[in-house]
């Protein structure tokens, strides 16, 4: 823990050897210089409380990455997941690290996520990430969304409510969007008409918020995502085509007809903004779009990318349409200039997530 993220505390505390039990020695010691240096009452005085975070959602894709950069920076961090799609062992590495926890808790359940906060210590952010990852299921069982995107948001708010937890920062989706053709899409677009269960519910989260915010919630950030690449992969189009590879190295079936066309971002740029944002952002409700500055890469592209890279001599197979599935947006593509002006641009465009995140995947899977 660095000196900036020490507690604040006052000289008696100190010397009545009243310091909170989450103190390292390496900690105490810090402050034990600063009193015999005679610079105690400046030093501490203008010391923070280190944050506190938790993350719903905590087991999967991009709360591993999120949660790993929150450590870096000495905050603490508790992840909570049901584990229905997050896996436990994405978070191995972070298992005993100084200031990291984990419970398994459903996230509909208000109760469960009041007393496991309690337990772990009082939190100063909420990073909602907890929600159906699997729009095709949705798309089946309206309920699936109901539950897992949008009853975790009701539950993690009222639980925030109880606990006066102030600030949340809430993963949001394009799917809240719906079909706007070949628009470039900035935050104020509309009309907003969600085609899949998935996005309806991501919208009903970020109203629910909003109304939080007028009420009683201090601050909200809504990042509104692209499609995400990277690893630890768990679903996506990139992890499809390679486990099909796998399978069947001589055909790989592609849904859809491969025109359709999206913007993709590297989770560590994903997360790279998100925190950019929390820190940046000065409203009380901050919405943004999250994305690279292009109009995306077609899942041709994305299947000849993934072929060359596993099994070079596999025939591509297409199906028909130009949607992979019931409720899927074959082309958007995001202007990001909101973000821009905060002064926040990823390094890689859509072609370079899918061309990174490819390598990462085949790896994890060879």
């Amino acid at each position: 823990m660095s000196l900036a993220t020490l507690p604040v505390l006052c000289p008696q505390a100190f010397c009545d050897n009243n310091l909170p039990d989450y103190l390292r020695p390496s900690d105490v010691l810090a402050l034990a210089v600063h009193f015999v240096i005679g610079s105690f009452d400046n030093a501490i005085g203008r010391i923070e409380f280190m944050n506190v975070h938790i993350v719903t959602g905590g087991a999967g894709f991009i709360a591993v990455t999120l949660i790993g950069r929150l450590l870096d920076r000495g905050d603490r961090v508790l992840a909570v997941d049901d584990l229905s799609r997050g896996r436990r062992e994405h978070l191995a590495a972070y298992e005993g690290r100084n200031g990291f926890g984990f419970a398994q808790v459903d996230c509909t359940d208000c109760d469960a996520l009041v007393s496991a906060t309690r337990a772990f210590g009082a939190a100063d952010h909420v990073w909602h990430l907890a929600a159906n990852s699997d729009i095709p299921a949705g798309v089946a069982d309206a309920k699936v969304d109901l539950q897992q995107t949008f009853m975790t948001t009701f539950a993690t708010l009222e639980a925030m409510r109880i606990l006066a937890i102030p600030v949340m920062h809430f993963a949001s989706s394009s799917a809240i969007y719906g079909d706007l053709g070949d628009r470039r899409i900035a935050e104020d677009s509309g009309p907003i008409s969600p085609i899949s269960n998935y996005g309806a519910m991501k919208l009903a989260s970020e109203a629910q918020i909003s109304a939080a915010v007028e009420a009683w919630l201090e601050r909200a950030d809504i990042f509104r995502f692209p499609n995400v690449v990277g690893v630890p992969a768990t679903h996506g189009v990139i992890l499809d085509f390679v486990r099909k590879l796998k399978a069947t190295p001589t055909v790989l079936p592609v849904l859809g007809d491969g025109t359709q066309r999206k913007p993709y971002l590297h989770v560590s740029e994903l997360v790279d903004a998100m925190l950019y944002i929390a820190q940046t952002a000065q409203g009380r409700r901050n919405l943004f779009n999250i994305g690279p500055d292009d109009i995306g890469v077609t899942v041709r592209s994305i299947a000849e990318m993934v072929r060359d890279r596993v099994s070079p001599t596999a025939e591509l197979e297409f199906g028909q349409g130009n949607r992979g599935w019931v409720g899927d947006v074959p082309r958007f593509s995001y202007s990001i200039d909101q973000l821009a002006q905060l002064g926040w641009r990823p390094a890689l465009d859509s072609a370079g997530a899918i061309s990174r995140a490819t390598d990462e995947i085949a790896h994890q899977e060879a």
